[in-house]
């Protein structure tokens, strides 16, 4: 016979009610017609109060065994039964005590773990986006935002019409649905390379579609600069290995020279001589910038080490903001100088006003920012694009390390070099070094 609607309890309680009934009817029968009635009731209110007394702890356990597996089904783990007794219901009240304080830990732990998660994935450089079948997304990072330009969540719009209204190189990229590298050019002097990873995956059931966006600029820059010094390296070390054996014949031929007595000798080997250091120096300018140190970073006060400068370079010194209570920039005090003393020759060899020559400072809350402008020519987009590029020079005597090693200064210091031209005239060498807090 089914019972629907009834708990555990009730039914066994109704079903021990009946059995108690049927028992008592044979013993009933042998009471006097009269005084059946009086006495079935008796025998029925007897049994029920008896069987209340011995199963009202039963029902009571099961009862709460019930409520507590329904908050199971709900993924709620806080409520403990207070049934203790030591019989076959206790046993199993006290394994679900166990399994619910188990559970209650592993799903704390899995919320820790999501919390863990989901702030590296926010602080991620890489740019995450997921999409549900719809292309709608479904979940993005800070740095999506950034790339997007939207300063407001993306979750909820569909990913084609953000990347159309952001760029149309990210909007190509995004309609071919393929890995592979793009370029997006954020300004007229900033051109990013970017490398696009995407794929499916099944989550709920249903399939999403992520997408990974990783810039490559500084370390296609990185690799690029790691070759130069290697060809600089070797080209170093096959010209000492020339150099010293000419020094030394050299050195024989000047002393065979004096001893003859003929000046036209003098003046061939003079002007080797002079040739040979020339060389030298010039091996060692490009054995500084292949064998660059690592950074030994301290605490630097950029104001004093600015007016130091001044001492020797005529340059104005501004600042438009001032420096965080809570942070400080740490970078290596000689690397730093010899950087600025490297842009600020060229700001005065740029043909410009040696009066306009300046150094603009502003920091923000993680950066510093200096700007080194002057008032010259500036630069044509072809020289720019090649500016920082090791060999790359436009002057007659330059070696063309000056820029190529002010960027790996500043790439060594995790920070960022840029060139742009001035509307008023000249050039902006902007450079944007991390602050640290103290």
């Amino acid at each position: 016979m089914k019972m629907p609607g009834l708990s555990i309890a009730h039914k066994l309680y109704l079903a021990l009610t009946l059995t108690l009934t049927v028992v008592s009817l044979p013993l009933l029968s042998l009471v006097a017609w009269q005084t059946w009635v009086a006495a079935l009731l008796t025998a029925i209110l007897l049994g029920l109060t008896i069987l209340r007394l011995l199963t009202r702890k039963l029902f009571a356990g099961l009862q709460a065994l019930e409520s507590g597996l329904l908050n199971f089904k709900d993924s709620d783990f806080s409520t403990l039964l207070a049934y203790q007794n030591d019989d076959e219901l206790g046993r199993l009240c006290q394994l679900y005590n166990e399994s619910a304080a188990q559970l209650r830990d592993e799903k704390q732990w899995i919320y820790q773990r999501e919390l863990m998660l989901d702030k590296v994935l926010h602080s991620a450089p890489q740019v995450l986006l997921l999409t549900d079948d719809k292309g709608i997304v479904v979940f993005s990072n800070h740095s999506a935002k950034a790339l997007l330009n939207c300063e407001h969540n993306l979750e909820g719009m569909k990913l084609e019409e953000l990347a159309q209204q952001a760029n149309p190189a990210l909007y190509h990229a995004l309609s071919e649905a393929s890995d592979g590298l793009f370029e997006l050019q954020r300004n007229e002097d900033d051109k990013q390379t970017w490398h696009l990873s995407n794929g499916e995956l099944l989550l709920n059931n249903q399939f999403h579609r992520l997408y990974i966006f990783k810039q490559l600029t500084r370390e296609l820059n990185r690799q690029e600069v790691a070759v130069w010094k290697k060809v600089i390296r070797i080209i170093s070390h096959e010209l000492n290995n020339s150099l010293g054996p000419i020094s030394s014949m050299l050195h024989s031929g000047k002393i065979l020279a004096n001893k003859l007595q003929d000046t036209r000798l003098e003046r061939v080997f003079s002007t080797i001589d002079e040739r040979i250091r020339h060389l030298t120096e010039f091996v060692q300018g490009y054995g500084k910038f292949a064998k660059l140190p690592t950074p030994r970073l301290a605490p630097v006060e950029l104001p004093e080490l600015l007016a130091q400068l001044q001492a020797h370079w005529q340059f104005s010194y501004t600042q438009t903001d001032t420096l965080p209570q809570s942070r400080q920039l740490r970078a290596d005090a000689a690397q730093l100088e010899q950087l600025l003393i490297n842009l600020l020759k060229n700001a005065h060899e740029s043909g410009g006003a040696p009066d306009a020559v300046g150094i603009e400072v502003g920091f923000s809350t993680q950066h510093v920012q200096i700007r080194v402008v002057d008032s010259g020519q500036g630069m044509t987009e072809h020289i720019m694009a090649n500016a920082l590029i090791p060999f790359y020079s436009t002057k007659s005597s330059g070696t063309g390390l000056g820029l190529a090693l002010c960027r790996e200064i500043v790439e060594a210091h995790h920070g960022h070099i840029q060139l742009r031209n001035r509307a008023q005239g000249g050039l902006c060498v902007e450079i944007r070094l991390p602050l640290t807090t103290i």
